[in-house]
């Protein structure tokens, strides 16, 4: 049975705008998430790229700021924009901008008091999938997944852990390298404890190292004068464990572009075009 409620609905680009939320089992809380249906969705059914977004964000930042609707409209695809954790009063929180709500890392908490709430990685790859292919006109066999900053660090290990669910896969300016970053510390060390060898399923760099491939092209995009580049970014790591096994990768590095959704807003009909381009393959 199909369990959400639509908060708002727009149209836009003749499609639907909708923010939508539903209780979720596997995050014990309501969570809130936008999707948007092409005006192809209307009579067919659609290839679905997911977005995840960074420290602090919501479903909404995306939504509101990207400007992806006109080239998913464009390419007749579906995008569903999740909240970055659980949330509420009986959701434990650190007040912090980079860790407990607001800060969910996509992965599955295993220290109390955040595993009670905070399993990111399941509710991504089994419970909003499971709600989103029941209640809308989403290919199940053409997905892709994409995401900026945390939530670039969330797209690509989740997409090098399941690489025949993802098909396509891009990110802006990921965390690639958590484990050698102090947001990845930060949130690997409260939500996982400290045995670093947990952390490494959640760090693509290690994944990649370790076997875990994926097969295309993963696009990146890094601003150059992005203010968390060498510290906390370091796109350098995941780019030479990439080459060093023949893993395909295009790193685009742009003058003068920060950490901010006008970075993202510049190139981001590139990365619907680059998902578009794969997904559309599949038959």
């Amino acid at each position: 049975m199909i369990n959400y409620k639509t908060l708002s609905e727009h149209v836009c680009f003749d499609g639907i705008q909708k923010i939508c939320s539903h209780n979720s089992e596997v995050l014990n809380c309501s969570m809130q998430f936008a999707v948007y249906l092409p005006p192809k969705a209307k009579k067919h059914t659609c290839p679905i790229v997911f977005w995840l977004s960074g420290l602090t964000c919501t479903e909404e930042n995306f939504t509101t700021k990207a400007g992806a609707q006109k080239y998913a409209a464009n390419h007749g695809l579906i995008i569903v924009a999740p909240d970055t954790s659980p949330r509420g009063e009986e959701v434990p929180d650190d007040g912090a901008y980079d860790f407990g709500q607001g800060a969910g890392f996509y992965l599955n908490a295993t220290e109390a008091p955040w595993v009670s709430n905070f399993q990111m990685y399941d509710y991504i790859i089994k419970e909003l999938p499971s709600l989103i292919f029941e209640a809308f006109p989403a290919r199940q066999d053409a997905q892709g997944i994409m995401g900026h900053s945390m939530g670039g660090h969330g797209a690509i290990t989740i997409a090098l852990k399941n690489p025949n669910t993802f098909r396509s896969l891009s990110a802006f300016s990921p965390i690639v390298s958590p484990t050698q970053s102090a947001w990845g510390e930060k949130a690997l060390l409260g939500y996982l404890g400290p045995d670093r060898q947990k952390w490494l399923s959640y760090d693509a760099t290690e994944l990649v190292k370790n076997g875990h491939t994926f097969n295309g092209t993963i696009l990146i995009d890094q601003g150059e004068k992005d203010q968390f580049l060498d510290e906390q970014l370091k796109p350098e790591l995941f780019e030479d464990a990439c080459n060093s096994v023949d893993q395909s990768i295009l790193v685009r590095r742009h003058v003068g572009y920060d950490h901010s959704y006008y970075f993202i807003s510049s190139f981001i009909e590139d990365h619907i075009s680059h998902h578009a381009k794969v997904l559309s393959r599949i038959i």
